[in-house]
């Protein structure tokens, strides 16, 4: 059996409803299109154990296939949108320097 990076509890929030959203929406399209669950399995090369966790939004189970499942369901573009280009492409400035000022501030237990 494969092992868990972290409980489900540990990940933020936000994560956990998007991948409960996207979990639903993989179910509920799988069903509206009559496609079994074998079938669905052997499209994503996944077993069926993996389709349950992510039908279940299951933050263990591995992005490529949620993305995955996403896309043969015809969800993805609905689920993830394309980011901006400019997030990555472009410029790419040096990391800012502190000061010698503001390395010294005192805030040593702020973090």
């Amino acid at each position: 059996m494969p092992k868990k990076l972290s409980a489900a509890e540990s990940w933020p929030s936000l994560v956990q409803e998007r991948l409960a959203i996207w979990g639903k929406a993989i179910h509920a399209q799988r069903l509206r299109q009559r496609i079994t669950g074998a079938d669905l399995c052997a499209r994503l090369g996944i077993s069926r154990a993996t389709l349950r966790r992510l039908e279940g939004g299951d933050p263990g189970a591995g992005a490529g296939a949620y993305l995955t499942a996403l896309l043969v369901l015809g969800l993805a573009d609905h689920a993830t949108p394309t980011l901006p280009a400019d997030l990555w492409q472009g410029e790419h400035r040096q990391r800012v320097r502190l000061s010698q000022q503001e390395k010294g501030s005192g805030d040593d237990d702020y973090f």
